[in-house]
C-alpha cells in the first residue's frame, strides 16, 4: 500500500515542478488573494464542512434568489498594490500644498515623528476596537484618560468625554444637551442664541440640528444677548471669535447663569495655555477641536473634537467617558464609565445618536500634550502669539488697519478697495500662500505652530507690495525683544495646568517611545488575533491602503483651500462616489457624514427634506424594528421623527403582519422605515422586497442601515432590495480601521429622487440642488481617510469584492458548523444558513451560574477578544469572522470556544466550583499567575495556558476583571493621582 502513496506523492511533486518550469511573463501578484485569507484548499475544506458544493451553491442557499445581482459590478480593473500606490501618487500630486493661514478651526501643525510612526502608522494602535473589553484595552484607555485630563485642565471644567467627531458637532451636542435639561421657568424656552461671529461650519451644523428639534436659533452680535428673555435657554459663543478677537466672556456668562441660561463656549486648546479658561468664568460647557495638537489637517479630517462640562451633567454627556475603577485584585484600572448612557440602552428616548468617537486622533492629541508638557505647549502658544504681534505691528506700520485689538493667533486686516484685494490675491497665489479672503473688505490671517520669523517677513513684504510701500520700514528682528503680552489682566491665565507627572516626564524621545510602546503592549488588536465582533466587521486594514494618508499631498491641505489646489482630492472623491454608487445600485453619493451614526442621521434628514419638498411636512413617523441598533431610533428622534417600533418574530425576522398594521395605521404620516440588511440577527430575510413595498405603498421611504453591507457587496445591493437610501460604514465594509473607537466614515448613497437633497457646506459648493445644511464640519467629512476605502476598492476590483463577500459568508457558516455541538445558533434562514455573522445562545448556562460575560472574559485567557456580547439578544454572542481570516485562525478560535464549553460543562457536572472556577476568575493576569500563594481549586497552568497553542504565543491581560459598578459609583475621569501608584508597605508579619 505504501508504494501507491509514494507514487501519488511523486505525481503531485511533478505537477508542482511542471508549473514552476512553465514560463509566465504576465504573472502579477493580486491584492485580493492577500486580503481574502482562505486559499482554494481551505475553501474546499470549509465548503465540505458546511455541506455546499461551491461558493455559488452556498450563496444561493443564503441570499434570496430574487434579490441577487444579475451581473457583476462595473468597477475599474483591479490594481496590484504597487500599481495602486504609483497611480494614486500621481493623483495626490495634483493637490498643491500652499502655506495655510486660513484658520477657521484648522491649522498647520507638526505631528511629532515618534507619534506618527508609533501610533498613526502602527497597526497595534489603529486595528484595535472600541474598548468595551477593558481588561485588554488598558493602554488606549490610559491614553484617553490623558486626553480627558488635558482637556479638563486646559478648559477649567470638571469632566470631559473621550472626544467627539468635530467642533461643529460638539457645539450641536451641547445645544441638544441643554435643550433636554430645561426645567422650571425655562421648561418651554425654545431659543438658542448664537454669536454671529462664529465659524460658519459650526453655524451650519447648529442649523441642521436645531430645526427638527423645534429649536429657534437667534443670530446677533454677542453684545445683543438679552439674558432676561424668558424664551432663551442657552447661548453659544467663541472665546476667540471669527474675526480673531479674544472676548471677555465672564460678565456675559455670569449674567446668563443668574438668569438660568446655559453657556457653551468654543475655545482653542493652544490659546488656553495663555487665556483664562472658560471654566473659571463659570461656563457650563466648553467645546472645540484638538486638531492643532499634532493632527494633520487632512482636507478636513479626521480630528478629535472635545466636550467638557460640569459634573452635574455627567449623565447627559454625549459619547463616551473613560473612568477609573478597580479590578478583582483591588488594583486601579480604566474602563468606559456610565455605560448605561450608551445609545443602545436609550434607543427612542435618546437625546444623541453618538455611538463612536475619534479615539485614534484623541490619543494622538493627548500624546502631543504628554510629549510637549505644559511648558512646551505654552512655549508654542507664546511663539505663535508673538509672531502674530510682530505681523500686526508690521502691517500697522505699513498703514493697514488691524480691526481686532485683543488677539491670539488671528488678525483681521481692513482692505480699502476691491482692487487691493485682487492685487493681494494675485501675489499670494504666486507665493503659494493662502489667507482667509472670505470677507468683502477684510482679510484674516491665522498663524500656527509651523510659522517662523521668515514667514512673517514674507507676509509683511507681500502687504507692502500691495500698497507700494517699503517693507524695510518695519524690521522684524529689531522688534523681537520688545514684545510683551498686553491683554487685559482678566484675559490672562493665572492658574496652572497639566501638573500630573504623566505630562512632565516623557519629553525625551526615548522615554516617549517607550511609554507609547508600554501602553500598546497592554492592548489586544488585530495584530494578535481575530476580533470576531458581530456587526463590527473587523477585517484587514492593509498596509498599502494606509500608506497614502500621511503623504504631505494628502495630509497638509486645508479644507477651505481653493478647489484648484485640491484637484487630486476632487478626482478621488468623484471616483469613490462612482464606485459606491455602483456598489449600492443607487444614483448618487455624499461623502460628508463622518461616522455611521451621522450617516443614519443624514439619510433621515434627506428623507425629511424630500417629504417637505412635496408639501408632506406632516410625514414624521419612522418605523424601526425591535432588533435595531440603538443609533437607529436615536437618529430618528434627532431628525424630528416619532419612533414606532415593529416586532420581530421568533426567527428574528420583521413580523410582516405587525409591520403592515403599523404602516397602515400611520400611512398619513409615515416618513420612513429603518431596516438593517441582512438583519441584525445575521439572516437575509426572504421577505425584504415585500417589506420595502409595504412602506412605499403607505407613502414612506426605506432607509437601509449599511452596518451589514459586508454581506451584500457584489451579490446584492440596497437598491435591489427596494431601499431608497443607505449609509455605508467605510470603517467596516471598506477597510478604514476602527482606531480603537474611531475614526470612521458614514457616506450615504441615494436613489435619484433624493439626490437633490444631499448635504451641502456654507463655504464650499457641494451636495444637491436643494441641499440640506451641513451634517459634518468639513465639506467631505474626514477626507484624508477616504483614500483607504478608495484604495481597497481599487485593488480588489469587482471579482475581488464579490469573492470577499462570498468568503465572509462561508467563514461565518463554517464557524456555525464547528460550534454546532457546543453552542446553539439562534437564527438561520429556512435552509439553515447564516449570513456573514451568527448569534450563539449562551442563556442556558445561567443554570450553572455562568453568564455570557464570563465567557467573554475567559476568551482573554485564550488570547481572543470576545465577539459582540448581548446584542441584539441579551445573553448571547454575535460572531462575525470576516473574509480576512484564514481557516487556521477560525479553527484556533473554535478550539478556544469548544474548550470553554468543556469548562462550563465541568461546572455543570460538579467537577468545578460554581464561583471559584476559571470562568468566574477570568481573565488571569501574569501577577496573579506568579503570586507566591495559589489557593484556587484549579492549576495555574489551566488558568493561563488552557491550550498548547496559547503557550506558544501568550497575550497577557494587564488587569483582572474590572468592577464596573464601583467605577460608576465613584466617577473619576482624569489621570489617577500619583499617590495611588506608591508602593504599599507590606503587612507586618504576625
Amino acid at each position: 500500500m505504501w508504494h501507491e502513496t509514494v507514487r501519488e506523492y511523486l505525481k503531485f511533486l511533478l505537477k508542482i515542478l511542471s508549473n514552476i518550469m512553465k514560463l509566465n511573463p504576465l504573472y502579477q501578484e493580486r491584492f485580493d488573494v492577500r486580503h481574502n485569507a482562505p486559499d482554494n484548499q481551505q475553501i474546499s475544506e470549509m465548503l465540505k464542512m458546511v455541506k455546499a458544493d461551491s461558493l455559488e451553491h452556498l450563496i444561493d442557499e443564503t441570499i434570496p434568489k430574487a434579490i441577487q445581482l444579475k451581473k457583476d459590478l462595473n468597477l475599474p480593473e483591479a490594481q496590484t498594490e504597487f500599481e495602486f500606490l504609483e497611480s494614486f501618487k500621481e493623483i495626490a500630486q495634483k493637490n498643491q500644498i500652499f502655506r495655510s493661514y486660513i484658520g477657521l478651526g484648522y491649522y498647520n501643525t507638526h505631528t511629532p515623528g515618534v507619534i506618527q510612526r508609533n501610533i498613526l502608522e502602527n497597526p497595534g494602535w489603529y486595528t484595535a476596537y472600541t474598548p468595551y473589553q477593558a481588561e485588554i484595552a488598558q493602554g488606549r484607555l490610559e491614553a484617553l484618560i490623558n486626553f480627558q485630563t488635558m482637556v479638563i485642565d486646559l478648559t477649567g471644567m470638571e469632566i470631559a468625554n473621550a472626544s467627539l467627531l468635530d467642533e461643529g458637532t460638539a457645539a450641536a451636542e451641547a445645544m441638544s444637551m441643554f435643550y433636554g435639561l430645561r426645567k422650571g421657568k425655562k421648561k418651554s424656552a425654545t431659543v438658542f442664541f448664537v454669536d454671529e461671529n462664529t465659524f460658519p461650519q459650526t453655524v451650519d451644523i447648529l442649523k441642521t440640528r436645531a430645526n427638527p428639534m423645534g429649536i429657534e436659533l437667534r443670530f446677533a452680535d454677542l453684545s445683543q444677548l438679552d439674558v432676561t428673555d424668558p424664551d432663551i435657554f442657552g447661548f453659544y459663543a467663541q472665546q476667540i471669535n471669527l474675526k480673531g478677537e479674544v472676548i471677555d466672556l465672564k460678565p456675559i456668562i455670569e449674567a446668563a447663569t443668574e438668569n438660568n441660561i446655559h453657556s457653551t463656549i468654543g475655545a482653542d486648546l493652544l490659546a488656553l495655555t495663555l487665556l483664562t479658561p472658560p471654566g473659571e468664568m463659570g461656563a457650563d460647557c466648553v467645546v472645540g477641536t484638538s486638531q492643532r495638537f499634532g493632527i494633520p489637517m487632512g482636507y478636513g479630517g479626521p480630528h478629535a473634537a472635545y466636550f467638557a462640562t460640569k459634573e452635574a451633567y455627567k449623565r447627559q454627556v454625549p459619547g463616551r467617558i473613560i473612568g477609573v475603577s478597580v479590578d478583582k485584585e483591588g488594583n486601579k484600572a480604566y474602563r468606559m464609565a456610565l455605560q448605561t448612557r450608551e445609545q443602545h440602552i436609550k434607543k427612542e428616548k435618546a437625546t444623541s445618536n453618538i455611538c463612536t468617537a475619534q479615539v485614534l486622533l484623541a490619543i494622538m492629541s493627548g500624546m502631543f500634550g504628554v510629549y510637549h508638557g505644559p511648558v512646551g505647549l505654552k512655549k508654542i502658544a507664546v511663539r505663535t502669539h508673538s509672531l502674530t504681534k510682530l505681523l500686526a505691528n508690521g502691517l500697522t506700520t505699513l498703514g493697514y488697519e488691524v480691526t481686532n485689538k485683543n488677539f491670539f493667533d488671528t488678525i483681521t486686516v481692513q482692505l480699502e478697495s476691491e482692487k487691493l484685494r485682487e492685487k493681494l490675491h494675485s501675489i499670494l497665489y504666486e507665493r503659494k500662500i493662502n489667507l482667509n479672503l472670505t470677507g468683502t473688505h477684510t482679510v484674516s490671517i491665522a498663524l500656527n505652530e509651523t510659522t517662523r520669523i521668515h514667514d512673517i517677513k514674507e507676509l509683511i513684504e507681500i502687504f507692502a507690495l500691495v500698497v507700494d510701500e517699503d517693507a524695510n520700514k518695519y524690521s522684524v528682528e529689531d522688534k523681537v525683544d520688545s514684545l510683551e503680552l498686553d491683554w487685559p489682566k482678566q484675559l490672562i491665565r493665572e492658574s496652572r495646568f497639566m501638573e500630573h507627572p504623566i505630562f512632565n516626564q516623557f519629553h525625551a524621545e526615548h522615554e516617549m517611545l517607550r511609554y507609547i510602546k508600554r501602553l500598546e503592549n497592554k492592548d489586544l488588536s488585530l495584530v494578535h488575533s481575530m476580533i470576531s465582533l458581530g456587526s463590527c466587521t473587523m477585517k484587514l486594514n492593509a498596509t498599502a491602503e494606509m500608506i497614502p494618508i500621511t503623504w504631505p499631498e494628502m495630509a497638509h491641505i486645508h479644507p477651505y483651500a481653493p478647489k484648484e489646489q485640491a484637484l487630486g482630492y476632487r478626482e478621488m472623491f468623484i471616483k469613490l462616489e462612482n464606485m459606491l454608487t455602483e456598489i449600492t445600485g443607487f444614483a448618487a453619493t455624499s461623502l460628508q457624514p463622518n461616522s455611521g451614526a451621522q450617516g443614519e442621521y443624514a439619510g433621515l434628514m434627506v428623507i425629511r427634506a424630500y417629504h417637505q419638498s412635496r408639501g408632506d411636512e406632516h410625514r414624521n413617523v419612522t418605523i424601526v424594528p425591535s432588533s435595531a441598533h440603538g443609533t437607529n431610533p436615536a437618529s430618528a428622534v434627532m431628525a424630528g421623527m416619532k419612533v414606532v417600533i415593529t416586532k420581530c418574530d421568533d426567527q428574528g425576522n420583521i413580523d410582516l403582519e405587525d409591520l403592515k398594521e403599523k404602516a397602515e395605521e400611520y400611512k398619513n404620516n409615515l416618513a420612513a422605515l429603518m431596516v438593517t440588511y441582512p438583519s441584525t440577527h445575521g439572516v437575509f430575510e426572504e421577505s425584504i422586497q415585500e417589506i420595502c413595498q409595504i412602506v412605499h405603498d403607505n407613502g414612506g421611504q426605506v432607509y437601509m442601515d449599511g452596518a451589514n453591507m459586508n454581506a451584500q457587496v457584489g451579490l446584492t445591493s440596497p437598491a435591489n432590495i427596494g431601499a431608497d437610501v443607505c449609509h455605508l460604514n467605510l470603517h467596516k465594509t471598506f477597510c478604514i480601521p476602527h482606531g480603537g473607537g474611531g475614526p470612521g466614515m458614514g457616506p450615504i448613497c441615494v436613489a435619484e429622487h433624493l439626490e437633490d437633497f444631499l448635504p451641502g457646506n456654507p463655504l464650499v459648493p457641494t451636495g444637491g440642488n436643494q441641499a440640506i445644511t451641513a451634517i459634518s464640519a468639513a465639506p467631505w467629512g474626514s477626507a484624508s481617510i477616504l483614500a483607504i476605502s478608495y484604495a481597497y476598492i481599487s485593488m480588489m476590483g469587482s471579482q475581488g469584492l464579490k469573492k470577499a463577500t462570498q468568503l465572509a459568508i462561508l467563514n461565518a457558516n463554517y464557524i456555525k458548523e464547528k460550534l454546532a455541538g457546543s453552542y446553539p445558533v439562534l437564527y438561520t434562514n429556512q435552509k439553515g444558513r447564516a449570513a456573514h455573522e451568527m448569534i450563539i445562545d449562551c442563556r442556558a448556562f445561567k443554570e450553572f451560574g455562568v453568564e455570557v460575560e464570563d465567557i467573554a472574559k475567559r476568551l482573554m485567557d485564550y488570547g481572543y477578544h470576545s465577539p459582540t456580547v448581548s446584542f441584539p439578544v441579551p445573553g448571547t454572542m454575535m460572531i462575525e469572522p470576516t473574509e480576512s481570516e484564514s481557516k487556521m485562525e477560525l479553527d484556533k478560535f473554535c478550539t478556544a470556544m469548544i474548550s470553554i464549553r468543556k469548562e462550563i460543562q465541568e461546572i455543570a457536572d460538579g467537577k468545578a466550583d460554581t464561583q471559584q472556577n476559571v470562568l468566574k476568575n477570568a481573565p488571569h493576569t501574569m501577577s496573579v499567575a506568579l503570586a507566591e500563594k495559589w489557593e484556587l481549586p484549579y492549576s495555574r497552568e489551566k488558568a493561563v495556558f488552557p491550550l498548547e497553542s496559547v503557550r506558544q504565543s501568550k497575550f497577557w491581560p494587564s488587569v483582572s476583571r474590572i468592577d464596573s459598578a464601583y467605577g460608576d459609583r465613584n466617577l473619576m475621569c482624569s489621570c489617577i493621582p500619583v499617590s495611588e501608584y506608591e508602593d504599599k508597605p507590606e503587612e507586618a508579619m504576625a
